[in-house]
């Protein structure tokens, strides 16, 4: 702890935990990163999602050259829905230093892939929310069982514009 830090943590009336934070790659192998081009690319790396039985809702984490740094799951939820929150999908796009993210999730059920009006309105919060943090939301597709992905920037570009 630097001396100043210890000097001002005397003075408290009451104890203050200090909280470090860490970094650690999981799995982290020397090769190439897999870079995004487009929905069908990151299709191809979460096709495990499209047989998953309950809904999850992942984020990939980008680096400038569009390359995939990392993978979060923020949310498993059931058969029909996920708690999805800005907070938590942008907790783990802080800590890995993301320049951009694209959140993914899966519709369980063979019905028809379109997104709820939920799935609009959380889409729109978490492009506002990156906005203010300086991430880009660059796409949130929604995976199913039966169908190819879904891009909600390809089938909804104006939640993108101001």
């Amino acid at each position: 702890m630097p001396t100043s830090t210890k000097a001002f943590a005397k003075k408290l009336q009451y104890t203050v935990p200090q909280i470090q934070l860490y970094l650690v790659y999981e799995n982290l192998l020397p090769h190439k990163l897999c870079q995004l081009n487009s929905p069908e690319d990151a299709e191809n790396l979460l096709e495990p999602l499209r047989y998953a039985t309950e809904e999850h809702f992942v984020t990939l984490h980008l680096n400038v050259q569009n390359e995939v740094l990392g993978i979060h799951e923020v949310s498993h939820g059931s058969l029909s829905s996920s708690l999805v929150h800005p907070r938590e999908v942008f907790k783990a796009a802080i800590l890995s230093n993301s320049y951009a993210i694209v959140v993914c999730h899966n519709h369980p059920s063979l019905s028809q892939v379109l997104p709820s009006l939920e799935d609009l309105r959380t889409t729109r919060q978490l492009i506002e929310s990156g906005k203010l943090l300086g991430i880009s939301v660059l796409d949130h597709l929604i995976i199913s069982p039966n169908q190819d992905v879904y891009s909600l920037r390809e089938n909804h570009p104006e939640l993108w514009s101001n």
